[in-house]
């Protein structure tokens, strides 16, 4: 039986133009809610350094700005980019500012939030920077709370031990 994914999905480039989730198929990725107004908002160096440590190995981030915490994120669209690349030199993938929780939430966050949908954990985001691990077929794996550093043995554990794994569709 196959196991609900992320596959399904569309989202938003930070530049408004449509993604299919599905073109991350074969790649491990770390879902996060970032903010630019943050405490955590230093993480974003980190998710940096990180993508660059994984990208060539089949690792994406996928960064989704959201104001649902403390009204931390009030840049939209190019604003959101140029901090991003001005203050951190990101190179990984940024995506159009979404709710995350809520009434509003965006679909993936729904999915990502609940047991029912993902099959794995009720875990909606606590506040900004909570991130989320999908293996190569686009399933729920684990999640990462706001304080826990992306570059943390817990999270490079995980991801190095996904990119290992062999995967066949």
């Amino acid at each position: 039986m196959l196991k609900p994914n992320i596959f399904k999905f569309e989202v938003n480039s930070i530049k408004g133009e449509a993604v299919s989730l599905e073109q991350y198929a074969g790649k491990v990725l770390l879902i996060v809610n970032t903010a630019s107004g943050c405490g955590f908002t230093p993480q974003i160096k980190d998710l940096e350094t990180l993508y660059k440590k994984y990208q060539h190995l089949g690792f994406e981030i996928l960064a989704f700005p959201s104001n649902d915490f403390g009204n931390q994120e009030q840049l939209e669209g190019a604003g959101i980019a140029e901090f991003c690349s001005v203050n951190f030199q990101t190179t990984f993938p940024l995506f159009d500012k979404i709710h995350v929780k809520g009434i509003n939430c965006h679909p993936l966050y729904k999915f990502l939030s609940n047991k029912s949908l993902n099959g794995v954990t009720n875990m909606a985001p606590k506040w900004n920077f909570h991130k989320y691990l999908i293996n190569k077929k686009g399933e729920y794996v684990d999640y990462f709370l706001t304080i826990t550093d992306p570059k943390s043995k817990k999270i490079t554990n995980k991801i190095e031990q996904l990119l290992a794994e062999k995967t066949t569709f």
